[in-house]
Order: structure tokens, then C-alpha cells, then sequence
């Protein structure tokens, strides 16, 4: 019998992750496949943990793996709970219920006709007009910079067959899979639906979070920034040459008539000052991807692993 995995990450869903549980187990059920549903909490302080752990005793197919630290949902946690799934394919999704759990029967059939990588793509939410703009926003100007084809609005639901999932545990991709599923250049199933608000509670995300999510996608996945520095730099170091020719000519032609100020001079120093302190943003940004990869830390520190006992993972066999 083939088996499902399903990944839900968690972070103070307190609310939540009982009545998923139920719904996934519900799911799964009906169909007819072996399954488990991975959780892992990311260091929760609303009293998430200890009901996960009263699920995992309830039920061997809920497995559980609560990190030491919160390490973040879509980065390395998410990609570190994948070493640990058993499935022939993988099923992510949240635990706020944002996404609709139900689809998943759908996502299956099309991953049984023979597509690798089933996601789902946001056509509309209740998050609210402003935040879904700032998204149709980001998704342009990350398909402008990207070297590689993006899918626009993927959320948090998707289906992997577990070949994928190998290689891209196996591989040195340093950025979100939303992003290597394109480079890896796998077909791709699209499936329209509009999210949903939360069930309970808020999200832990917050300005900053997304404003680092959109800086090291942009990081991860293009290297026109580098080239824009390039050109820029050029740009301006011929304008300022031509500024200087102008100066001196007026100079020479109106010695004692022409009076040039500071003012253009403090001008033109904050003006460059700025960009180059948002150049060496940039290129720290880019030093940071290589520094995380040459130092080759740990990606995540798994504190507790519940009902994993005697089970294969993708890990072991790396």
C-alpha cells in the first residue's frame, strides 16, 4: 500500500492543531492509502506542544517533532521536517486552516495521474486588500529579477512526490522550495483556490518577517541586484565625471563670476553616501547566503521526536 505523508508546521496553534488533526485523520481515512501526519512545533509557548503530544499518544499515525528553537515555518523548518516523512508523497500544509484541507483528496488524484508536484495558487484571500496587493507586488518583482520561471501566489498546500522531495533534501538549494521547484524544472499542477481567514488565533508573521522572506528570495534566486550595483556604479561614476567637466568649464570661463557653494557638494556626498550604504546592504545580504553555506551549520535542532521509532525516513538514506 502506497503512503501518504502529510507535514504540518505549527507555531502557538493552540487552537488549531487539534481539530486539523482531526480533519487530516478524517481525510485520510477514506482513502486508500497508509499515511502519517508529521507536526512540527516550532517551540511554542501557547500550550501547542502538549497537546501534540496528547495527540501522538492517541494515534501512532500523528508524529511529532518539536524543535528547540523556532527556527521559522517556510524555511529551514519546513525543509528539515522533510528528512524525517516516510511517504511516497508529501502533503504540506499549515495548521491555521488557511488552506483548505479538504482539497487534498484532489491533489492526490493528480499526483496518482502522474504529476510530481501538485501546489496550491491563491486567487483570492481574506487576508485583506492590502496584504494580497503587497503579494501581487512581490510575486512581479521577483519574476522580473529571477533568473529561473516563478509561480505566482504557490501557498502553503502542496504535494511532492517523494523523488522530488530526495533530491531536493539531497541538494544545496539555500532558498525556499517554492523557488527550487522551478529551478529543478519538475511539471508543474496548479490548483486555483481562494484562502480562507484563520480558524484561530493570529498569525505569528509580521512586517518584518515578509520583508526578510521578499529580501532572501530576491537573494536566493537572482544575482541582477549584483549587476545593477555593476551598472549603476557606472552610470554614476561617468555623471559625475561630465559634473566635474561642467564645473571646471564654468569655472575657467567665469572665474570670479561663477560661484559653485557647498551646497552641490553635500548634495551629491549624502546622495552617494546612500547608495552606497544600500550597495553594501545588498552584498552583505549575498555574504550571508555564503556564509551559511560554508559554515555549514545545522539547519534545525529537533529537541523531541514522537512515534518516529522504527520508522524509514529520507533521511537514513542519505
Amino acid at each position: 500500500m502506497r503512503k501518504i505523508s502529510i507535514a504540518v508546521p505549527c507555531y502557538n496553534e493552540v487552537g488549531n492543531v487539534r481539530p486539523m488533526a482531526e480533519k487530516l485523520t478524517d481525510i485520510m481515512k477514506k482513502l486508500p492509502y497508509d499515511y502519517e501526519i508529521v507536526f512540527t512545533d516550532n517551540c511554542s509557548t501557547d500550550g501547542t506542544k502538549e497537546i501534540l503530544r496528547e495527540l501522538a499518544a492517541a494515534d501512532r499515525h500523528i508524529k511529532v517533532l518539536i524543535n528547540n528553537r523556532n527556527y521559522g515555518v517556510d524555511g529551514r523548518s519546513g525543509r528539515n521536517t522533510l528528512k524525517y516523512v516516510s511517504g511516497d508523497a508529501i502533503v504540506t500544509i499549515p495548521a491555521d486552516f488557511q488552506e483548505p484541507p479538504e482539497r487534498i483528496p484532489e491533489f492526490i488524484r493528480y499526483w496518482e495521474n502522474g504529476y510530481k508536484v501538485v501546489c496550491g495558487q491563491k486567487i483570492g484571500s481574506k487576508e485583506g486588500r492590502i496584504k494580497y496587493g503587497c503579494r501581487n507586488l512581490y510575486y512581479k518583482i521577483i519574476k522580473g529579477l529571477s533568473d529561473t520561471p516563478q509561480y505566482e501566489h504557490i501557498s502553503g498546500i502542496t504535494l511532492f512526490d517523494k523523488e522530488v522531495m530526495t533530491e531536493y533534501v539531497k541538494s544545496d538549494y539555500d532558498f525556499y522550495f517554492r523557488f527550487a521547484i522551478a529551478d529543478m524544472g519538475y511539471d508543474v499542477k496548479l490548483i486555483p483556490y481562494e484562502q480562507c481567514a484563520r480558524r484561530s488565533g493570529t498569525s505569528s508573521y509580521n512586517v518584518w518577517r515578509y520583508l526578510t522572506f521578499a529580501i532572501n528570495s530576491m537573494v536566493a534566486t537572482s544575482i541582477v541586484p549584483l549587476r545593477l550595483m555593476t551598472v549603476l556604479g557606472l552610470v554614476m561614476s561617468v555623471c559625475s565625471f561630465l559634473v566635474g567637466i561642467v564645473y571646471l568649464i564654468l569655472k575657467l570661463a567665469r572665474w570670479h563670476n561663477f560661484q559653485a557653494g557647498t551646497a552641490p557638494i553635500l548634495i551629491g556626498m549624502f546622495f552617494l553616501g546612500a547608495v552606497q550604504l544600500f550597495f553594501m546592504g545588498i552584498l552583505g545580504e549575498y555574504i550571508g547566503v555564503i556564509l551559511r553555506k560554508v559554515t555549514k551549520k545545522p539547519e534545525v535542532i529537533v529537541g523531541e521526536k514522537i512515534n518516529f521509532e522504527d520508522e524509514e525516513t529520507i533521511e537514513e538514506h542519505r
